[in-house]
């Protein structure tokens, strides 16, 4: 379903290059995106295509494919995200923005905070989805793996907090509800752009941003497919990106689907794209991260724990024991609550 909502952010690139909300309301936005997701063929044909550029990436290889194309495109979200920032901060009543955003208020921070944000980290870190599993596997045995586990922790914080600071001065500058969710990027946001200065341009820039912030994760989860395939049967790297491509396109139809002709078929009370995004949020992700804490914990040689952290011996860290533990007892059982917490086991919960 990721490679549906990726082809929404291509065809609302085109959609603010052509200036298509200019002169229209927020119920015909409204409109337009529901008539566009609804759509038999638009969203399916940018999805395919989304899912095609993706394959080639991934097809052409780690070094020449994913790794040279990061190095370019990571530079250029960074700088798009600034540009969109510098916009933003301009903006009149922009730091009601700024502190709905760093100004913290204590009084409403309790378990069901934490234990959501908790959550919210597996989809940032892109945790109990194989992507870190797959990448670690091409790291060079001299990185030092706790250094670097920082690194992408506080990168993956920095950028988050960067692309706050360009959505919430807007939605707080034109009185929009900071809460309003998927419905914010596609809904109202459009209806923000043409009342800006400068809109225009800042309306093609957010969203080409998020297009390229797309195809970075859909090139990441394909490579844990292919990955896999390369490795456990042993297929070339192009038969396994096409295999994989096809497949995963094929479920992604469907999802894209139902929201319109096939939103008739319903799987708990959900038609399936909604059933797609709820259990792999809700189940999967944490499933499968409880079950590599466990293994790693348990039942993994500790004596290979401990070279890989030590780089065999060459480096010195001071969390070696503390990390048996984490890793053993402490992450578990976080991983546990969130899980509850977000089958809703933990709904009333303060």
């Amino acid at each position: 379903f990721y490679s549906s909502v990726a082809g929404w952010t291509v065809n609302y690139v085109f959609k603010a290059a052509t200036n298509s909300f200019a002169g229209l309301s927020g119920d015909e936005i409204t409109n337009m995106f529901v008539g566009f997701i609804s759509d038999p063929i638009q969203p399916v044909l940018y999805q395919v295509g989304f899912m095609i550029v993706t394959s080639l990436v991934v097809a052409t290889g780690v070094e020449k494919g994913i790794e040279k194309f990061s190095k370019v495109m990571v530079p250029v979200l960074l700088v798009i995200i600034l540009i969109l920032d510098f916009q933003a901060l301009r903006l009149p009543g922009a730091m009601d923005g700024i502190r709905f955003l760093f100004q913290p208020d204590f009084s409403k921070i309790n378990a069901k905070v934490i234990l959501g944000a908790l959550g919210h980290a597996f989809f940032s870190l892109s945790l109990g989805m194989g992507i870190m599993i797959t990448y670690g596997s091409y790291i060079s045995e001299k990185e030092h793996l706790g250094q670097m586990a920082v690194k992408v922790s506080i990168a993956d914080t920095i950028i988050a907090l960067l692309a706050g600071i360009a959505i919430f001065p807007a939605v707080f500058a034109f009185g929009v509800d900071p809460g309003s969710g998927a419905g914010l990027v596609f809904m109202t946001l459009p209806n923000i752009f043409p009342q800006m200065a400068g809109g225009y341009f800042f309306g093609i820039m957010f969203f080409l941003l998020l297009s390229l912030a797309a195809l970075t994760s859909t090139i990441s989860l394909l490579e844990v497919v292919v990955a896999f395939l390369v490795d456990s049967t042993k297929m070339s790297r192009k038969p396994a990106t096409a295999l994989a491509a096809v497949s995963i396109t094929a479920v992604g139809i469907v999802a894209t689907l139902s929201n319109g002709i096939l939103s008739h078929i319903e799987i708990f009370g959900d038609n399936i794209f909604d059933f797609i995004d709820n259990t792999t949020a809700n189940y999967f992700l944490t499933i499968a991260a409880l079950i590599s804490v466990i293994f790693l914990g348990w039942f993994f040689d500790k004596e290979k724990i401990h070279n890989q952290l030590t780089n065999n011996g060459t480096i010195k860290v001071a969390y070696d024991k503390v990390f048996n533990v984490l890793i053993k007892y402490v992450a578990p059982i976080g991983i546990v609550l969130v899980f509850l917490y977000q089958i809703g086991i933990f709904g009333t919960l303060e």
